[in-house]
């Protein structure tokens, strides 16, 4: 369970993982030791996945944002290891996930330009079968982008 330090401790690396042990400890009222333990706790209990350094995508060149929803035919589960293990090893493939509703399957995709993209789908549609549709929205603006959860008080 978690409480009112733990949860402060999770905001504050959320919103900037490379803060000091000591600026965590004195932002939580604890000194080191206390606040180090609390942090391997938190990890050791799988609330701290990991630490990274976010990018801006658009300044490494980056700067088409795709989504692509998929439906498919195939649900066993072989087949399913099979995919999830391909586009696994796609790195132009930020997030994804299996949905329920009218598609099986919803990707966040980074590329270049549309010709990147291009590539990419190839790719993708030759790399798996049983793709029945692939639809790709395109987008114009990012309006919001975060990593930050909301942490439940």
């Amino acid at each position: 369970m978690l409480d009112k330090i733990d949860k402060k401790l999770l905001c504050l690396l959320q919103n900037d993982s490379g803060l000091s042990l000591s600026a965590l400890a004195e932002a939580v009222n604890l000194t080191s030791t206390p606040c180090w333990k609390r942090l391997k706790r938190l990890e050791d209990e799988g609330y701290i996945r990991g630490r990274v350094t976010l990018l801006d995508g658009e300044k490494l060149g980056l700067g088409l944002t795709v989504i692509v929803m998929i439906k498919t035919q195939q649900h066993n589960s072989e087949w399913y290891e099979q995919f999830v293990s391909f586009v696994e090893q796609l790195p132009e493939v930020l997030m994804f996930y299996r949905m329920a509703g009218e598609y099986d399957y919803l990707m966040q995709v980074e590329v270049h330009d549309m010709k990147s993209y291009d590539l990419f789908y190839k790719k993708l549609v030759n790399g798996v079968h049983g793709l029945i549709d692939v639809t790709s929205s395109f987008a114009m603006e990012k309006i919001k982008y975060t990593t930050v959860l909301p942490i439940p008080d």
